[in-house]
């Protein structure tokens, strides 16, 4: 099957599915590389990576792929610019950068011939990002895990807006996408393309202890909550570390305290050590939508599918020509 799109005719893939770049979840080959071979962009988060690691990972799903796939980078990571030597030096087909400007990569990947996206969070970045000559932009809403906006916009808010203000980029929409209606309403907001997290965070293949996926999969859509304001918020499972923060913010501690609370936990205690009540849970909207893990191959699949249900099964809009109104037809 392929689902063509601006998005897949620039990436060179057959679906507008886009997993996302999750750290400890997708900091191995072996997501990634389903999900490329599936039909979708795999995507190795580099974050938390060493970069031995990284270089061997990326290896492992050039010789498992001839299919395109991602590495996210956050531009703010420790020993970022020797990271981005050693992706140029490995010729990687698309970068997604975040957390950082593009003026910093754009010009020395664009001449190696890797398709360059950047993560933005509303319209003046989107604008900025565009103007410097990025490929592709990813727009993260409100109800993403890990690190969603700090204002919170939705992403059916943001994703018209960033649509409406740069609408010569193709534009993956992340936030709140857990099948093939949420990738229905990504296209239908102006994407290209939707961005999943959470969805694939419960693969078999995502490298998470199995008490966080657990976690996940019983997880309802209220169970989230956004902690962390003033040191980069962050969308958790509430656990005794998210109650905590919030104790920490709504009772006036100072910025000090507030921090210490905050950094003494950590989200791969809770990914690979399997601290789930004192670790960060980190987790978007959708995943109360999620109750099972899957192969990550049948996820892109089912995705597509429902997708080709949905689509198929909304009303068609028929003009009457005596009333000269539109009207719907089931």
């Amino acid at each position: 099957m392929r689902i063509e799109t601006n998005v897949t005719k620039l990436l060179g893939i057959d679906l507008p599915i886009i997993q996302a770049g999750m750290s400890w979840a997708s900091s191995n080959s072996a997501l990634p590389l389903a999900v490329s071979n599936a039909g979708g962009l795999g995507v190795l988060a580099a974050g938390p990576m060493y970069p031995h690691d990284l270089e061997d990972a990326i290896d492992e799903i050039k010789a498992g792929t001839d299919r395109p796939f991602a590495v996210n980078l956050p531009l703010y990571r420790h020993g970022a610019d020797a990271i981005i030597d050693m992706l140029l030096a490995k010729r990687i087909p698309v970068l997604i950068a975040s957390q950082g400007g593009p003026k910093k990569y754009i010009d020395r990947f664009k001449a190696a011939g890797t398709i360059c996206l950047h993560v933005v969070s509303g319209e003046v970045h989107a604008r900025k990002a565009a103007d410097a000559g990025v490929d592709g932009l990813i727009a993260v809403g409100g109800e993403a895990g890990g690190h969603p906006p700090p204002e919170l916009v939705s992403t059916l808010v943001l994703g018209r807006a960033i649509a409406k203000a740069v609408p010569e980029m193709p534009l993956i929409l992340s936030g709140g996408f857990a099948d093939g209606s949420g990738l229905a309403a990504a296209l239908s907001l102006g994407a290209g393309a939707a961005q999943f997290g959470s969805r694939f965070m419960m693969s078999r293949e995502a490298r998470l202890h199995p008490a966080y996926q657990d976690m996940l999969v019983k997880a309802g859509v209220a169970d989230t909550m956004v902690v962390g304001r003033g040191f980069g918020v962050i969308r958790v499972i509430r656990n005794q570390f998210a109650e905590g923060m919030a104790r920490a913010e709504t009772e006036g501690l100072s910025d000090d305290q507030r921090k210490a609370v905050f950094v003494a936990s950590s989200l791969k205690a809770a990914a690979l050590d399997g601290d789930v009540s004192g670790g960060k849970v980190e987790a978007g909207q959708s995943t109360g939508l999620v109750s099972e893990v899957l192969p990550a191959a049948e996820i892109v699949t089912r995705i597509a599918k429902e997708y080709v249900q949905v689509v198929s099964s909304l009303p068609n809009a028929v003009y009457d020509g005596n009333s000269k109104e539109i009207s719907n037809v089931g």
